[in-house]
């Protein structure tokens, strides 16, 4: 079996419904699991809805609502090529806008926001099974609520989406295709929750990992990782194979294509992902494995925009063993990731991408500390090849960007990248002239 996962893009007009299937029919496997995201624009529509119900702008909503309905209208009638398709289609869509109108008379909650944003991608699983009945072909459409669980801690129980996803899919044994609903899962109260935007990815990687598949597919816009961002950099050539880390590294440091905790499951179960091309077919796109080949050699770039940097200072920590657990401690306290980090005598600067409680942790740090702000910067990552016996690249990587100031320098914490931070406005610069030198 191949999982293999279509994105927003893939599955954002009928027209690119209709490639579909051709692609999911050149897999060489015996049975495919496919995983889709909701039709591009979706998501977001769902969730300015419920920024209106929250807002209790009844009448807004309904007007979105309204707008929305049209879309899908026009959708179906684009999509389906007979009255009976037509009408199943439609059926289903009327039920589903009918559930959106039922909010008006509700307290609205973060329950109802997630039930409300889960409807994306049900209906473009469903409206995709009912394309390929149209067309006479057999697939089983799989509930994700029913095997897709996280716990108290928002990590997903690998051995329960194990067990039920193989429960599930053995109740067909001689099915060969199978569609499911990436993002969207239950909580460990039960209630219907999500992966994080981007999470459709997530979904592939924990289903192939779990199920033990041949391969995890990720279809998108773009054929694999670039060696730089196409978007602002010129000539970049796509990499045809990564190791986990370097994959792993890149994602989480900007690369666009492919959601940061996707390497993750695959990694720890040595399952490999392939990053394909739906609009080229013909490209060999990018092979994410546990090998490692790209010895004695720089990678890729990426860069992390949103970046704050914290400088904490403080007479007591020099010599002080436990400033530093004080220091985690507070970032734990309010569930905020650290992104870099580096340490003096008196101070240690680190950054985050999430601000949601920056105010209180800043708060926190200056019952012990002065705390300094920069916000506004980015994240430029190099990945290759930085084990310590290697030499050079350090300083080639100082010579490419000596012209532009840099606030912090990552080195040495993995031997898969070296980590610069600098001001937002540095950032295109910076992808180019380190791409003009290193590659």
């Amino acid at each position: 079996m191949k999982v293999l996962k279509f994105g927003g893009t893939s599955v954002g007009s009928p027209e690119r419904i209709e490639q579909l299937l051709p692609i999911i029919r050149s897999q060489a496997t015996d049975k495919h699991l496919v995983v889709l995201s909701a039709v591009s624009g979706t998501t977001n529509d769902l969730v300015k809805l419920s920024e209106l119900y929250e807002n209790k702008d009844i009448e807004g909503a309904h007007q979105h609502i309204d707008g929305l309905y049209e879309k899908y209208r026009k959708f179906i009638n684009d999509l389906f090529k007979t009255e009976e398709g037509i009408l199943e289609a439609s059926s289903f869509i009327d039920q589903i806008f009918d559930l959106f109108y039922q909010f008006k008379n509700k307290n609205f909650t973060s329950s109802a926001e997630r039930i409300i944003l889960a409807q994306g991608e049900i209906i473009s699983t469903t409206l995709f099974h009912l394309h390929l009945k149209e067309k006479n072909i057999s697939s089983v459409l799989l509930s994700a609520l029913d095997f897709m669980l996280i716990d108290e801690d928002k990590e997903p129980d690998i051995d329960y989406i194990r067990k039920q996803a193989g429960l599930e899919i053995a109740k067909y044994p001689e099915q060969t295709l199978f569609i499911t609903q990436g993002y969207i899962c239950r909580n460990a109260q039960g209630e219907i929750d999500n992966l994080q935007r981007g999470g459709s990815d997530y979904t592939a990687s924990l289903l192939g990992a779990a199920l033990q598949v041949e391969e995890i597919q990720i279809w998108t816009d773009i054929d694999g990782f670039h060696n730089n961002d196409p978007r602002y950099v010129q000539n970049t050539k796509s990499i045809a194979r990564l190791s986990f880390d370097e994959a792993a590294e890149l994602s989480y440091f900007g690369a666009k294509i492919l959601h940061p905790q996707s390497v993750f499951p695959a990694r720890k179960y040595n399952v490999p992902v392939r990053l394909l091309d739906t609009m080229n077919l013909s490209a060999a796109g990018t092979l994410i494995s546990g090998e490692t080949t790209n010895q004695n050699q720089i990678v890729a770039i990426a860069a992390k925009d949103g970046i704050t940097a914290i400088r904490i200072q403080s007479s007591r920590m020099l010599m002080a063993y436990g400033f530093l657990r004080k220091v985690f401690e507070v970032f734990e306290r309010y569930k905020t990731p650290i992104d870099m980090i580096t340490t003096s005598e008196v101070a240690v600067s680190l950054t985050i991408d999430q601000t949601d409680y920056l105010s209180e942790i800043v708060k926190e740090l200056n019952s012990f500390s002065a705390v300094e702000i920069d916000s506004e910067h980015s994240i430029i990552c190099i990945v290759g090849d930085f084990r310590k016996n290697n030499h050079g690249y350090a300083t080639i990587v100082s010579e490419a960007v000596k012209h532009i100031p840099i606030r912090m320098i990552s080195y040495g914490g993995s031997e898969n990248n070296i980590s610069l931070l600098v001001p937002s406005s540095f950032k295109i610069e910076a992808l180019r002239s380190l791409h003009n030198r290193l590659f």
